[in-house]
């Protein structure tokens, strides 16, 4: 079994968080002291990212990446991903800014990378919770990642999921460039990557919790976009025989 190496890179995407983004990073701290934080921050009208700019100042530890448009889940993942790729951290980790991804949880997914590449905070597998989702929200989830793992072949159970742990070397091997989903396709498209290029990919329980503040950012084109791309990956790989067909 190897050691979970570091440093630790925790990227935090926003918009319209002010609420949130505070709080989570000190909890975040308190659960893993030794961890750096990148906000990326989409232009964000209520002024999350200045909130951010102030308390990077103040702490060595938080660092701001600042993009002029709210683009998408998925672009602002990427270019968090770039930004880690270009210092010395050697885990890069996902994590939502509305306390949906509980940071006490999150040395949980660390020590499991010692024996995988990609950690997977997962709802789906026993110990796994959601909590205070509408009854149709969880359905859909639920939906979603059950056609997603019958279309793609994959033995993931929440592979729709944002919470994350990689090994650098998963980051600087798969071809970012050619990932042009958004929303929460993002994660599909990139775990699915993972798995085909053969990187080891674990699931460990966590459990999940609806925000409290703000407002979530789904939306009809989000559950759009992941439908047809999963079924057209899936039609992908059933035309070629093969479960080994990266996306196009």
């Amino acid at each position: 079994m190897s050691e979970v190496p570091g440093p630790i890179l925790v990227v935090i995407p926003t918009y319209d968080e002010r609420e949130n983004i505070g709080p989570i990073i000190a909890r975040l701290h308190a659960a893993v002291p030794d961890a750096d934080v990148l906000v990326v921050d989409d232009n964000s009208p209520d002024g999350t990212g200045e909130l951010a700019d102030a308390l990077a100042a103040a702490d060595p530890r938080i660092s701001v990446l600042h993009r002029t448009a709210k683009d998408g889940l998925g672009a602002a993942y990427l270019a968090g991903f770039a930004h880690a790729l270009g210092g010395p951290h050697q885990v890069v980790v996902e994590m939502d800014a509305d306390g949906s991804h509980a940071p006490e949880d999150l040395p949980a997914l660390l020590d499991a990378l010692r024996d995988a590449d990609l950690v997977l905070g997962s709802r789906y597998v026993p110990g796994g919770a959601v909590r205070n989702w509408p009854a149709h929200r969880e359905w859909l989830s639920r939906g979603g990642n059950l056609y997603s793992r019958l279309a793609l072949g994959v033995p993931i159970r929440d592979i729709t999921g944002g919470y994350r742990a990689f090994r650098r070397q998963v980051l600087e091997e798969l071809d970012l460039g050619e990932v042009a989903s958004q929303g929460y396709c993002f994660q599909v498209d990139v775990a699915y990557r993972a798995v085909l290029a053969g990187f080891r990919v674990r699931e460990v329980p966590i459990t999940f919790v609806e925000r409290e503040r703000g407002a979530s950012k789904m939306s009809r084109s989000i559950v759009t976009e992941a439908l047809w791309l999963v079924t057209r990956w899936g039609a992908q790989r059933l035309l070629r025989r093969s479960p080994a067909t990266v996306p196009a």
